[in-house]
């Protein structure tokens, strides 16, 4: 299955709709139960939760935004999966205030750790939502590709104080709070309980990519988006990534 959404927006969100579904589909193998339970934190208007629904899934999504939980309730309406799709307002520092633990086959943490104040207690709180042998899909900002983006544009100075700086902004204006390297991810998740067991670079180059070329030069999206997955799984790329995907099983006794 191709990614779900827009054929534009597919560039970013293409190599983690196929990684996901991927082990959506053999956690269904493991557990012998066509339904999963799967979390999706910060999962906003559900730009994912909504086609893991039409998997056939049940999704519950916690966000702290009233409106973009409104969103996510009219999408998942629109889209014929309202039965199996629940918004909740919160946030993944307090998870627990209103999720169980142990409580899913799978969960997503796509754009969160880097605005929470503690990324390891955010990973910690994700990861123990899961049941035993669940699946965690890990999406952040990576730190090479803001470098690169900055000194691409001419802005030498903030690309070399993103480079240097411990969370990797790359100055004042810069609106994301922090950035991550592959390894730091890696273990973030892995000090969680998690075995890691793939690590994509997503967005290496569609953001470098001039739109107006992809987007009139005919066949250009569907090459770029075979180079996106051809280069995912390559670390030589993951330097270079505007954002990181990290994907890995809970560390435990497989269910019966």
């Amino acid at each position: 299955m191709s990614d779900p959404m827009r054929p534009r927006a597919s560039l970013r969100t293409a190599v983690v709709w196929d990684v996901l579904k991927d082990a959506l589909d053999r956690r269904v193998k493991a557990t012998g139960r066509e339904s999963l339970d799967v979390l999706d934190t910060g999962g906003g208007s559900g730009n994912f939760a909504v086609p893991v629904a039409g998997l056939g899934h049940r999704v519950t999504v916690v966000d702290p935004s009233p409106n973009a939980l409104f969103a996510l309730e009219r999408r998942a309406a629109e889209a014929g999966v309202a039965d199996r799709v629940r918004g909740v307002q919160g946030d993944v520092s307090g998870l627990f205030d209103v999720v169980e633990r142990d409580g899913y086959d799978a969960v997503l943490c796509h754009g969160v750790l880097e605005y929470v104040d503690d990324p390891a207690e955010g990973v910690r709180n994700a990861v123990g939502a899961l049941r035993s042998s669940g699946v965690l899909s890990l999406l952040a900002a990576g730190l090479g590709g803001a470098v690169l983006a900055r000194a691409l544009a001419g802005h030498f100075k903030e690309a070399r104080q993103a480079l240097g700086d411990p969370a990797g902004r790359w100055g004042d204006g810069d609106p994301v709070p922090r950035r991550f390297s592959a390894e730091q991810l890696t273990q973030l998740v892995g000090s969680a309980g998690v075995e890691v067991g793939a690590v994509h670079g997503v967005r290496v180059f569609a953001d470098l990519v001039p739109g107006v070329l992809v987007d009139t030069e005919p066949g250009a999206l569907q090459e770029l988006l075979k180079l996106e997955a051809a280069a995912a799984e390559l670390p030589a790329f993951h330097s270079v990534a505007t954002q990181l995907h990290v994907l890995g099983e809970k560390q435990g006794t497989p269910e019966a």
